[in-house]
Parts: C-alpha cells; structure tokens; sequence
C-alpha cells in the first residue's frame, strides 16, 4: 500500500501522538512526518510533512504491499497500526512516552512491532534533518549507540531485535522478519542541553506500558456522559495533546503550514495560543470535568497578557512570551504549497473579539471558582476600560483577514459581551465597581451600533462587516456568547441565513466576500460545529443532532479534525489535529445534550 502522492499523504492520513510537550504526526504508512523537538514549537527534526525531500522522518513499515488500519488503545493517545501482507500480519504501537520516575530521556519516541501470524519483513529507516530540514544528521556511536546533535539538541537511536542497523548519509535503518509473538523495539531519545540518556530496552517497555496506563487514568477522570461521549473522549484526548504542560497554554495546531487550497499560499503557523479561543476553552474543559486543565490554562492566560497588558495581544508564544515574528522557511511546502512560516505575523493584529471571548472566560472561571482575586479583578477591570476605548476602531476581526481593517459586526458584538460580563462580575463583588456606570453606558452604546448598521432586512441576518451585505459565519457566536436570548428573532434568522448561504451539505463556509489573500480555503470544520451548538441553543435539537451525525462521520479513522475540509472530496486543509476544531465538537455535544435533558 503507498498512498502518497508526489510523495506526501493526504493529511486526512496522519494520526498524532503526544507527550505535553510536543506533538508526532504518524502517517498510515508508518512513517513519523512531524516532529518538533524539544517543544511542540521548535524546529522540526522530522519534517517531510512540509517537504518530502529535505525535511526528514522516521519509516518504519512492511517492505512488502500491505494493507493497513490502525486505531488509538481505547482511552489513550497511544497509536496502534495493524499491517497485513501476503505472508503475515504485524502490529506497531506508537507512542511519545510519559516519565515514570527515575532516568529517563528528555523526550522519548517508542516504537514497539510485534508480530501476529506468518512472517512479515520491516524496514526502518530514520532521517533526521535539524533546523527545519536545513542540515542534516551526522551520526556519531557513542557506547555502540547512534546519536546526532545539532546545538543543543541531540538524538540518540536504540534498537532491540529489529535488524542490523546499517549507517549512510545521515541516516540509518535496519531490516528484519517477525514470526507469531515476535517483538522488536524502536526508540529515539532525545535530550536538550543536558546528558543524553540510553535506556535499556525493558525501561522503554515499561514507560510504553505506563504511559497507556496515564492516558486511561487521564481519560477515566472526565465526567461527561453524554451523547457521542466516545466520540467527545477523543476530542478531549487530542486537545489535551495540545496542552503545553509546562505552561498550561494550548496551542491552535500541532503543525504549521498545512495549506488551506493545495499550492496556495494560505499557510500559517498555529503553534501558538489564542486568547480568543479562552471561552470556547473553559466551557468545552469545565464540562468534561477538566477543572486542572481549565485553571492552568486561565492561569497561563493572565499570565501571559501581562506582557501587553491592558492591550490583548492576538497570539502568545506557548511559553506566554508576545513575540511571533513571522518568517519565510526554505522547505518545498506541503504538495507544493508554498510559503513555509513560522512564526504568526497575526499577532500584533487588532481583534477585538478577544475581549469578549476573555472577559466571558474570566466569568465562567469565577462562577467554578468563587471568585476572582483582587489583583487578577483589577487586571480585568482594566481590559474592560481599555474595550470603552477601542471598540469604535475598525480591526481585522475574528479571521485574521489582511486586508483594510472593517467595522465587522462579530468583533462589535463581542464587545458588547466583554462589557456586559464586566458589569455582572463587578456586581457579584469581583471587580473593582468604579467604571460600572460606563461599562453600562458603553455596553448600551455597542447594541445600539450593531442594531442599527450590524443587519441586513434584506438578507434578514446580522451581516459580516458595516456597509456589506455579506453573512459570516462567526455571527453564530453570538448565540452562544450570549449577545442576546438565543431564540431572539434577529439570532434566529442570522443562523437560518448562514445556514442557507455558507453551508454546503453538512460543511460551513466561513464567509464569501474579500479578504486580502488570493486563492481559496475549504470549509472552516468549527463553524460547523457553531452551527450544530446554536440550533441546539435555539431548541432545534432534531436538526442539531441530525447535523452532528453528519459532521461526526467527516473525521478521519481516529477521530482527528484538521482545521477545514475540501467540501467536494473530503480532503482535510490546513493544521491538524486542530484545536478549535475539536473544542467546537465538544461544545456542541454538550449543547445538544443541554437542551435535550
């Protein structure tokens, strides 16, 4: 079985796996594509993700045709393929390990094989490139074992029973045959600016076995059981790949610059988080009965706007640091699809849906907790002031569009739901009280404004920006960011007019008009989700659960969302697994079930 084409799968065919730190993409071919080291945000080191040539990976396969399937181990982020040729069947286990006391590797990659009946030749072969493919590994044994390092990270390969290894031009690789309860183990190990453990093999089965068992004992802790709850359970599984442990933020994506149109230029790195996806964060964590998770996130949050405070900056770097300076990178792009960024020249955008999506975050934050304390109060008090100020500014709106910033009506309204969670936290004695007269005073303002230039009685719908007759479908955001009662009949026809002018099938359009970049995107897979949440807000459970069917159906074998889909193939676009995508399913199950019960 090979289905590359032009030597890339189709990204549909990735499954991801992870340690809190950082994120693998394996390919249902058995090839390790993507992998940033130390952190999820670092430079590649296998990165024939965005470029077959130069980029590198780690291949471990059948030399054989085969037919393969894989599943993750139920309740884990561990990976399980299943190969089967003419003569045999094997089985490989794919995991970043988690520590488990005493020495172990900085980061570790396990690759367990394990045959199941007849005979079956592997092949391996690991091809790392540092620095996003620009130089190559130069493998030097140390103790019999091969290790490559570029400045501060180096990478140590291990094999047991799995062939003998054969060294070439910064690479290395083996073959070897399984017969029925044969095993043989793989595992990188990686260490940053500090000793390069080896372990021994047993120590890499036992952390294989015990990071299945931390998965398990992560996934029995949450609490929903609702409908689809597996299919919610892997949702939550896949964000919490994207929990940054060691900060609590969560990033948008694994990848950076899986491309939203093949050989377009819509390609951007979304190894950063978003304050803007706080609220949809806290409600999708707290309803899962992730309260640790939600409270570091929230943590992270205020911690990291410090660094602009009262001003939110788009995007954080994962560590809470402001800058993100975009850059071109010397890599073929995905299929072609060139640039290659890193870095997120979003970030010094203004966007004023931020405000909205924090000050709802701090809300629900506060309602779990009991409060807020005196200096995080005083710190939102002020964002809240600083909304008073800014939103009669036109800004660049929930899309990140690079064309002439717009009054759009979803940035207005959001606004409008910053200021009106401040006067509620101030009078539940969460924040300071001295500016609720004009939070009140602007709040009434905002409404005003959207009220009379934000909708359409042509199209009967709220519409994209001031001054056009364009849909968007960030306007069912206000359904759930409570901008007014759900059933409102301005809310219910603004979701009937996206639903009949972006929706193609089950799938939803972000929106149709201009946005200063050439080329297209395919269907934004949140804002289907949007869709599913808001009929259900609405009381239109019927026809939120016969789209939630739908939409369950699109994801790829694992359950895994990219950011958007071809409408016509079904192809996956843009990063994956992607965040939104996910808190999105998660939010409108519990919508569903919400408005059911």
């Amino acid at each position: 079985m090979n289905g590359r084409s032009d030597g890339f799968l189709p990204i549909r065919d990735y499954a991801a796996i992870g340690d809190g730190r950082t994120v693998a993409l394996v390919g249902l071919d058995g090839a390790v594509d993507w992998l940033c080291l130390p952190d999820i945000d670092s430079p590649s080191v296998f990165g024939a993700l965005l470029d077959d040539e130069r980029g590198g990976r780690f291949v471990l396969a059948p030399s054989a045709m085969h037919s393969s399937v894989r599943r993750y181990l139920p309740e884990t982020n561990v990976l399980e393929t299943t190969h089967t040729t003419a003569t045999g069947t094997v089985r490989v286990t794919d995991a970043l390990t988690l520590p488990h006391g005493g020495l172990t590797p900085y980061r570790e990659l396990a690759r367990r094989v394990e045959g199941v009946d007849g005979s079956v030749e592997m092949s391996w072969r690991v091809e790392p490139r540092f620095a996003y493919g620009s130089k190559a590994a130069v493998f030097r044994r140390h103790g019999g074992i091969p290790v490559a390092a570029d400045g501060r990270v180096a990478v140590a390969v291990s094999a047991w029973d799995a062939g003998d290894v054969v060294a070439d031009a910064g690479a290395l690789g083996a073959s070897f045959t399984t017969s029925p309860a044969s095993s043989a183990v793989l595992a990188l190990s990686v260490a940053d600016q500090e000793p390069l453990v080896f372990p021994r093999r047993g120590d890499v089965e036992r952390r294989l076995e015990g990071t299945i068992a931390s998965w398990r004992g992560w996934a029995a802790g949450r609490s929903y059981d609702g409908p689809w709850r597996d299919v919610v359970l892997r949702s939550a599984l896949a964000l919490k790949l994207l929990v940054f442990a060691p900060s609590g933020a969560i990033a948008a994506a694994a990848t950076t610059s899986l491309p939203e149109e093949i050989g377009g230029g819509r390609n951007w790195d979304y190894r950063f988080s978003w304050p803007r996806d706080a609220a949809f964060t806290l409600q999708a964590f707290l309803s899962l009965g992730c309260g640790q998770e939600a409270s570091a996130f929230f943590s992270w949050l205020l911690h990291a706007s410090q660094l602009t405070h009262p001003r939110l900056q788009v995007l954080y770097r994962l560590n809470g640091g402001a800058d993100a300076e975009e850059r071109e990178l010397a890599l073929r792009g995905y299929r072609g699809s060139a640039p290659v960024r890193a870095g997120n020249g979003a970030a010094h955008q203004l966007q004023l849906d931020v405000y909205g999506e924090v000050l709802s975050a701090a809300a629900m934050y506060a309602k779990v907790n009991g409060g807020l304390d005196r200096d995080h109060g005083r710190r939102i008090a002020e964002i809240a002031d600083l909304v008073c100020d800014l939103w009669r500014e036109p800004d660049a709106g929930i899309w990140e569009v690079r064309s002439e910033p717009s009054h759009f009506v979803q940035s207005k309204m959001m606004c409008a739901v910053a200021l009106d969670r401040a006067v509620a936290l101030a009078e539940a004695g969460h924040l300071p009280s001295r500016s609720v007269g004009r939070w009140q005073e602007e709040r009434r303002a905002v409404r005003a404004f959207v009220e009379a230039n934000g909708f359409s009685k042509t199209k009967q719908s709220y519409v994209r920006a001031v001054g056009d007759d364009e849909v968007d479908a960030s306007l069912l955001l206000a359904v759930s960011a409570g901008y007014d009662d759900p059933k409102a009949p301005r809310l219910t026809a603004t979701v009937d007019a996206v639903r009949r002018e972006l929706a193609r099938g089950p799938l939803v359009q972000r929106y149709a008009g201009e946005d200063g970049l050439e080329g297209t995107d395919g269907a934004f897979v949140a804002c289907s989700f949007w869709l599913v949440e808001a009929l259900a807000l609405q009381g239109r459970v019927d026809e939120a659960s016969a789209l939630m069917e739908e939409l369950i159906a699109l994801g790829n074998d694992v359950g895994l969302y990219a950011e958007e889909i071809d409408g016509a193939s079904g192809a996956f676009l843009g990063n994956l697994p992607q965040g939104l995508s996910h808190l999105a399913l998660i939010n409108a199950a519990v919508a569903i079930e919400g408005a059911a019960s």
